[in-house]
């Protein structure tokens, strides 16, 4: 059975970007455009991993993340933190990895692959 990861960002053709990425190699997904539906996500879809934008509209990453942290079920999930922001290595100490937009698809694969394998 295929890892699951899910693609956290506001922007569409970001997140239509991470998911091909993610599928040509395959890895299915799910996405959410903010913090409250990834939220709401992550409980029924039990993700492998999760990449995380941190500005976003109605939720910011930083606090979906913390949310996240607080749940035994989902605390141990790797997140890797995709970010146009500068000091974004900052907002979640926690994260795996932290990825400036724009990134290379094999940064992104090296650092799925390294958390879950393929």
């Amino acid at each position: 059975m295929a890892k699951k990861i899910m693609v956290v960002d506001d922007d569409p053709v970001i997140v239509k970007y991470i998911v091909s990425i993610l599928q040509d190699n395959g890895y299915d997904t799910c996405t959410a455009f903010d913090g409250v539906e990834a939220y709401k996500k992550v409980c029924d879809e039990k993700p492998d991993l999760i990449t995380l934008d941190l500005e976003m509209a109605d939720e910011w990453g930083p606090k979906f993340f913390r949310r996240l942290s607080k749940e035994d079920e989902f605390k141990d999930i790797p997140v890797i933190v995709i970010s146009a922001l500068a000091g974004r290595h900052l907002a979640i100490r926690k994260a795996v990895a932290t990825l400036a937009k724009p990134f290379e698809r094999k940064q992104l694969l090296d650092i799925v692959k390294k958390n879950i394998g393929e």
